[in-house]
C-alpha cells in the first residue's frame, strides 16, 4: 500500500494551515484519497502535490475562486486527468493560470494556446523564400489566393 499521511503531516509538509486544509476539504477543493475506518482523513503523495500547488497559486495572487474554476475547466477539458494539479505543470502569471500539457501551454479557463510556434513559422518563411526563388523573372501575383474568373 502506498504511503498515506495524516492531516497533521500534510500540514507540516505543505506549509498550509489547519484552517485552510479544513476549509478546502469542506468546500470540496481537495478531497483526501483515503479515510481510516474511524473517518480520519489520510492524504496520498498525489494529494500533497495538489495541496502544495493550491498553496503556491494562492501565494502567487490567484484567487481561490479562480483556482476552483480552473480545476473544474481542466477536468472538463481533459477528462482523462484524475488529478490535474499533480499530473500537469501549472504556471501562474498575474491572475492567469497556464498549464503545460503534451508540449503546449494553455490558459486553464479559456483553453487558449499561449506558445507561438516560432520554429514552425521559421520553416514557413524558408519555404516561402524557396518558392519565390523557383520563379525568377516572372511577375508574381499580388493576391495569389484570389483566382481570376
Amino acid at each position: 500500500m502506498a504511503a498515506v499521511f495524516t492531516s497533521r503531516q500534510a500540514i507540516q509538509i505543505t506549509g498550509i494551515s489547519q484552517r485552510q486544509l479544513a476549509y478546502w476539504r469542506k468546500s470540496g477543493l481537495i478531497t483526501p484519497s483515503n479515510q481510516t475506518s474511524g473517518g480520519h482523513s489520510r492524504y496520498t503523495f498525489t494529494d500533497l502535490i495538489a495541496l502544495k500547488t493550491i498553496k503556491r497559486l494562492i501565494d502567487a495572487g490567484i484567487s481561490l475562486q479562480k483556482i476552483r474554476k480552473s480545476i473544474k475547466a481542466l477536468t472538463h477539458t481533459l477528462p482523462l486527468l484524475k488529478h490535474p494539479l499533480s499530473e500537469m505543470s501549472l504556471v501562474a502569471t498575474g491572475d492567469i493560470i497556464l498549464i503545460f500539457h503534451e508540449g503546449a501551454a494553455f490558459e486553464t479557463l479559456s483553453g487558449q494556446e499561449w506558445i507561438l510556434p516560432i520554429a514552425q513559422i521559421q520553416r514557413e518563411v524558408e519555404q516561402h523564400k524557396n518558392n519565390q526563388k523557383e520563379v525568377p523573372g516572372m511577375q508574381r501575383e499580388l493576391f495569389p489566393e484570389i483566382k481570376s474568373a
